[in-house]
C-alpha cells in the first residue's frame, strides 16, 4: 500500500530529475505526473502550485547554505573552496533549478526570490574573496562561481564523485592554491 510520504517522495523525485533535465519552466505538473504514474490532480493535491515543489526541493539546500556561509574558515581559502565544491555537487540538482533565476538577480526587484539568489550568491563571493577583495582576487572569485554554476548544472549525467574531483581540481586552479 502507498501512503501519501510515499506519493509525496515519488513526486519530489521526479521533480528534481525532470527540473534538472529540462529545467523549472518547462517542465509541467501534467509533465510530473506522468513520471510517476499519477494524475495532474493528484500531483496538485501534493503540490499546489508548482512552486511549492521548488520550495520543498530547495529547501534541503537552503538548509546546508547557510551552514556554509556561517562557517569560519579562518582565511583559509582552500577549505573554503573545497566545502562550497562539495556543496555545489551535492546540491547540483537545485543549482540547475535555479540557474534559470541567477542570470537574472541583479535585476531582481526587493522582495523577489531573485533577490534572496543574488544575496546568497554575493555572500558566496564575499566567503571565496573576502570582504574588500582587489580586481584580480574578484575576477577569480566569479571565475569559481561560474565553474561550479555551469559545471554542476551541465553535468547531471555524470557520478557525483568524479564531478566533485573534477571541480576540486578545476576551482583550486583558477584560485592558484
Amino acid at each position: 500500500m502507498t501512503t501519501a510520504d510515499d506519493t509525496r517522495t515519488r513526486i519530489l523525485a521526479a521533480a528534481r530529475a525532470l527540473f534538472a533535465e529540462r529545467g523549472y519552466a518547462l517542465t509541467s505538473l501534467a509533465d510530473i505526473a506522468a513520471a510517476v504514474g499519477l494524475t495532474k490532480t493528484a500531483v496538485a493535491y501534493h503540490f499546489h502550485p508548482k512552486d511549492r515543489l521548488a520550495a520543498e526541493l530547495l529547501a534541503p539546500a537552503a538548509e546546508d547554505l547557510l551552514t556554509l556561509l556561517g562557517t569560519d574558515f579562518a582565511g583559509d581559502r582552500r577549505a573554503t573552496v573545497e566545502a562550497l565544491v562539495t556543496f555545489m555537487v551535492r546540491h547540483r540538482a537545485v543549482n540547475r533549478l535555479l540557474m534559470e533565476d541567477i542570470g537574472s538577480a541583479d535585476d531582481a526587484p526587493p522582495g523577489s526570490p531573485g533577490e534572496a539568489i543574488r544575496a546568497f550568491r554575493d555572500e558566496l563571493l564575499a566567503k571565496l574573496t573576502g570582504p574588500d577583495p582587489d580586481d584580480e582576487t574578484r575576477l577569480r572569485g566569479w571565475a569559481v562561481l561560474g565553474a561550479l554554476q555551469w559545471g554542476t548544472a551541465q553535468t547531471m549525467n555524470l557520478p557525483e564523485e568524479r564531478v566533485r574531483e573534477s571541480l576540486l581540481r578545476t576551482t583550486l586552479a583558477i584560485e592558484d592554491l
